[in-house]
C-alpha cells in the first residue's frame, strides 16, 4: 500500500486561495471541532481527509494530471470538469481505470475503497497551489557528504560497474544496486520518494537519481562500496536529471528539471552546488497563451554541442541550454508541440525524438543544426521511455514508440541520408497487446523488440509483455507471462520496463507489487526468450525502473 511521508504540499491556509475556505465550528463548550474544507459545488471534506488525499495525489496522480490538475499526459481534473462528472463516476474511474492508460487503482488494490471515495471528493475541490522554491530554499537542502578531494582516485571495489543495475524501489524511497553478473543486491541506498530515473555521468563514475519529491542523490561508484557523496532538493516535485557529456565538459555540470515550481536548476557536476535556476513559465506554442505550470519533463545531454536539451511539457517548447558560460546563459528555444514528455536519441545520437503525448505526435530535434526536423503524427498518447532503435528490413534505421492510449507501436524512419524517402515519417504501425504501455526496448545486439503494457486495466496484459522479432515483424508478437514466471501468486503484479544488460543477451523486468507484498525481478534470455532467473529478496520493495550503467551512460537503446 501507500507509504506515508512528510507531505511536500503542506500549505498555509492563506495559500489555498479564496475559492477554498476552512471552517472551524465550535461546540457549546467552546471546543474546536475538526476543520472542514469547503469548495462551492464539491462535497465537504474533513481537513484530515483532504490532507491525506493531497498526499495520494502527489504520489500517484500529479505526474500525469499536473500539480494544478490542468492535465498533460492525463486529462484535466479541474473542479468544473470533475464536479460535472459526479462522485459515483469518479469513484468508478479511479477504481477500474481505462484502456487509455488510467491505472485501475481499486481493482489492483493500490487504493482502498475509502481512499478512492476521498480522492473522488478531493478532485472536485479547488487544487491547492504549492509554494515557490528558489535559491534560498535549494541551498538549505544542499549537502556535500564527501568532498571531491576526499574521494578515491581510482575504483576501489571489484564490481563490474558497466553491468551494474540501479533499480528503483519506488514506494520504499530507495534504490537497489544489483550486480548484473551475480544477480545479487550490492547495496541499498536511501533516496528521495519514488525515484523516477537514474542517470550516469559521462565518466561512468557517478550515479545520479532523482525522486518525485525533487531530491537528487549523487552516488560515487568507486569507493570500496558505492557511497552517496552529495544531495540536494531542487523543488517540490521533479522527474529529470542529467549530466554534461560534450567533450571537455564531462561530469562538469548537472541539470535537474522540476515539475513544481516549473523550472530547471544547473549545478556543479561534482558537488551539486546550485549555480542557476531558470523558470520555464511562458506562452504555449499552439494558442500563444500564458501557462502557469509548464513542467520540465525529459532532459538529455547533447553530443553535438555543450548543451542540455530540455523538454518543457505544457508549453510544447524544447530549450537548448548552452552551458559554456552559465553566468551568461544562452538558451535556444524550439517550438514543437504540447505536451512534451519523454524520448531518446536516434542511433546516430544526432536526432532527439520526443513524445508530445497529448498532441499524438513525436517531435524530432536536430541537435547539430539546433532546429526542429519534423513533427510526426503517431498513435494515441505516445510514451516511449527512451524509445527503441533498430534496422527495419524494409525502411532501414528506425525508432519506435509504444502508446498509453492504444495498442499500436509507431515506427519512424530516422535515416535522412540513405533512406530520405522514409525519414521522419511513420512508416509502419505494429499491433501490440493493448494500451497502457510505458516502455519499449531493444538493443544493438538483439533482434527482439519488447513492449510492456503496465497500465492496462486487464491483468493478463499488465502482467505480461509482447516480444517482436525485428526480422519478422509481419508475424506479430510472442507473449511472455513475466508475472507468472516470478512465481508470485498475489497482488497486482504489474510488469514494467524491459532493460538489457551490457552484452544485450539478457532482458530484465520488474514485477511490481504493493509495498507489503512480494515483488521480484525477472531475467529473460534474449536469444531463447526463456526464463533465465528470478531475483527475489525481501528488500526488493516495489521495484520499477532499472538502469544498466553502461547502456544508460552511452545512450544505448
Amino acid at each position: 500500500m501507500l507509504t506515508r511521508r512528510t507531505n511536500p504540499f503542506t500549505l498555509s491556509l492563506a495559500s489555498l486561495g479564496c475559492a477554498l475556505a476552512l471552517t472551524l465550528p465550535l461546540s457549546a463548550h467552546g471546543n474546536a471541532q475538526p476543520a472542514v474544507v469547503k469548495t462551492a459545488g464539491a462535497p465537504d471534506m474533513s481537513q484530515a481527509d483532504f490532507d491525506a488525499s493531497k498526499q495520494i495525489y502527489f504520489e500517484r496522480c500529479a505526474g500525469c494530471h499536473g500539480v494544478l490538475r490542468k492535465g498533460a499526459t492525463g486529462k484535466p481534473l479541474t473542479p468544473d470538469i470533475t464536479q460535472a462528472r459526479g462522485q459515483a463516476y469518479l469513484e468508478a474511474l479511479i477504481t477500474y481505470g481505462s484502456p487509455a492508460g488510467m491505472p485501475n487503482w481499486g481493482t489492483s488494490n493500490a487504493l482502498t475503497k475509502a481512499q478512492i471515495s476521498s480522492m473522488a471528493t478531493f478532485i472536485q475541490h479547488t487544487a491547492p497551489t504549492p509554494p515557490e522554491w528558489g535559491m534560498a530554499e535549494t541551498l538549505k537542502t544542499w549537502k556535500v557528504l564527501v568532498k571531491p578531494e576526499d574521494r578515491p582516485k581510482k575504483q576501489l571495489n571489484h564490481l563490474n560497474l558497466q553491468n551494474l543495475f540501479s533499480v528503483t524501489l519506488r514506494d520504499d524511497g530507495k534504490i537497489a544496486l544489483v550486480d548484473g553478473d551475480t544477480k545479487q543486491i550490492v547495496k541499498l541506498i536511501d533516496t528521495g520518494y519514488a525515484v523516477h530515473i537514474s542517470r550516469i555521468s559521462a565518466s561512468g563514475r557517478y550515479l545520479l537519481v532523482i525522486g518525485r519529491d525533487a531530491k537528487i542523490d549523487m552516488i560515487d561508484l568507486w569507493p570500496a562500496e558505492p557511497t552517496k557523496v552529495a544531495e540536494i532538493k531542487v523543488g517540490i516535485e521533479a522527474r529529470s536529471v542529467e549530466t554534461s557529456k560534450f567533450k571537455g565538459y564531462e561530469d562538469k555540470y548537472t541539470i535537474a528539471g522540476s515539475y513544481w515550481p516549473p523550472q530547471f536548476t544547473l549545478m556543479d557536476g561534482e558537488t551539486l552546488e546550485p549555480k542557476q535556476i531558470v523558470s520555464t513559465r511562458g506562452m504555449t506554442v499552439d494558442k500563444q497563451e500564458y501557462h502557469p505550470e509548464p513542467r520540465v519533463a525529459a532532459i538529455i545531454a547533447s553530443h553535438e554541442w555543450p548543451e542540455f536539451i530540455v523538454n518543457v511539457k505544457e508549453t510544447g517548447k524544447v530549450m537548448l541550454v548552452n552551458y559554456q558560460d552559465i553566468k551568461n546563459l544562452t538558451i535556444t528555444t524550439i517550438d514543437a508541440a504540447p505536451f512534451l514528455h519523454d524520448g531518446g536519441w536516434d542511433s546516430t545520437h544526432r536526432y532527439f525524438l520526443t513524445a508530445a503525448n497529448n498532441s499524438n505526435k513525436v517531435a524530432v530535434i536536430d541537435s547539430k543544426a539546433r532546429t526542429l526536423a519534423a513533427l510526426v503524427d503517431v498513435g494515441k498518447t505516445p510514451h516511449p521511455g527512451r524509445g527503441a532503435n533498430f534496422i527495419h528490413p524494409t525502411y532501414g534505421p528506425v525508432w519506435a514508440t509504444s502508446h498509453l492510449g492504444d495498442g499500436g507501436i509507431s515506427v519512424i524512419g530516422t535515416d535522412p541520408i540513405k533512406h530520405p524517402q522514409y525519414a521522419w515519417k511513420q512508416v509502419e504501425t505494429l499491433k501490440g497487446q493493448g494500451g497502457g504501455s510505458l516502455f519499449i526496448k531493444t538493443h544493438p545486439n538483439s533482434h527482439h523488440l519488447y513492449v510492456d503494457t503496465t497500465l492496462n486495466p486487464d491483468a493478463k496484459l499488465s502482467q505480461s509483455v509482447a516480444v517482436f522479432d525485428i526480422n519478422q515483424l509481419d508475424k506479430g508478437y510472442t507473449v511472455l507471462p513475466i508475472a507468472e514466471y516470478s512465481g508470485i501468486k498475489q497482488g497486482a503484479l504489474r510488469v514494467v520496463q524491459p532493460e538489457y544488460n551490457k552484452a544485450g543477451d539478457e532482458v530484465w523486468f520488474s514485477v511490481w507489487n504493493g509495498q507489503t507484498e512480494e515483488s521480484a525481478l525477472v531475467v529473460i534470455d534474449d536469444k531463447t526468450l526463456k526464463l533465465k532467473q528470478v531475483i527475489k529478496d525481501k528488500r526488493l520493495i516495489t521495484p520499477t525502473g532499472k538502469f544498466n550503467v553502461y547502456n544508460t551512460q552511452h545512450d544505448i537503446y
